[in-house]
């Protein structure tokens, strides 16, 4: 198929985006302007988002009937994982605010037109694994300290983790592993999937594009992760209902990031070693 392409481009090239220096100021304005974005049209967006919450509370009384307790909070804490390709509509609908077309809610789902769609469902799979390995993670981490029965209930679950040196080792354990998936994470694909909808420069451009976005910003980069990460936990504690505005206001201002990240003229084209 000449129109199948992930490693490069549609030419075979390897296009290298220029990245620029943000400021701290540069990361409350992509904030600001998502929450414009998400407030301009919100009946569109609750449309797409009211799905995380319901996943949410679907994926803990799954883990709760099925006697697997402990991975309630690797599942939560995971959706900053999945994120940044759940929301890929969204910046869509931001895309095309931007240039001042129709952004009805349907046409978040123009992304399936998008002739980048081979290289966004490549990363996206990138992401899905590496949701995997965590939740894998967090099990094995479980198991090395508890064994391998599950908790026998709610009550022991937290008793076991809130007041034994084994239970804080969990916890310690858990989140630094956590923090190196998220890094992973934010290094690979922070303006990613937003690059490849403004340009189709192929999955590895855009993989090595968010992670020299990272590396030329890495005070900022990490600021912009931690204020994603105390967000999604704010959304979170309401039952997961506060995630239905929280993500949305995220996907939108992760295409303002990119925006300020990405220089949108100077692209120098390199072609791909065969």
């Amino acid at each position: 198929m000449a129109g199948f392409h992930v490693m490069a481009d549609a030419q075979g090239l390897h296009v290298q985006p220029t990245v620029r220096h943000i400021t701290t100021s540069d990361l409350w304005d992509a904030l600001r302007l998502g929450a414009e974005d998400f407030w301009a049209k919100p009946s569109h967006y609750v449309f797409l988002c009211l799905i995380y919450p319901v996943v949410g509370l679907i994926l803990t009384r799954w883990t709760s009937g099925s006697s697997a307790i402990q991975l309630v909070y690797p599942l939560m804490s995971g959706f900053a994982l999945i994120g940044p390709f759940a929301a890929i509509g969204l910046y869509e609908i931001s895309r095309r605010r931007e240039l001042g077309m129709s952004s009805r809610w349907h046409h978040a789902l123009d992304v399936r037109r998008s002739p980048a769609l081979p290289s966004i469902a490549a990363i996206g799979v990138l992401l899905f694994a590496l949701f995997l390995l965590w939740l894998f993670t967090a099990q094995s981490i479980y198991s090395s300290l508890f064994g391998a029965e599950p908790p026998a209930s709610v009550g022991t679950f937290l008793r076991d983790v809130l007041t034994t040196g084994k239970g804080w080792t969990l916890i310690m354990l858990g989140n630094a592993a956590g923090l190196v998936f998220a890094i992973v994470v934010l290094a690979t694909t922070v303006i990613a999937f937003p690059l490849l909808l403004d340009r189709d420069v192929g999955a590895v451009s855009a993989i090595e594009t968010s992670a020299r976005a990272v590396i030329v910003n890495p005070l900022q980069m990490a600021l912009w992760g931690l204020t994603v990460a105390v967000l999604l936990v704010i959304g979170s504690i309401p039952l997961f209902a506060g995630l239905a505005v929280v993500m949305p206001v995220l996907g939108h201002a992760t295409w303002h990031l990119y925006r300020k990240v990405v220089e949108p003229q100077d692209i120098r084209p390199i072609r791909r070693p065969m």
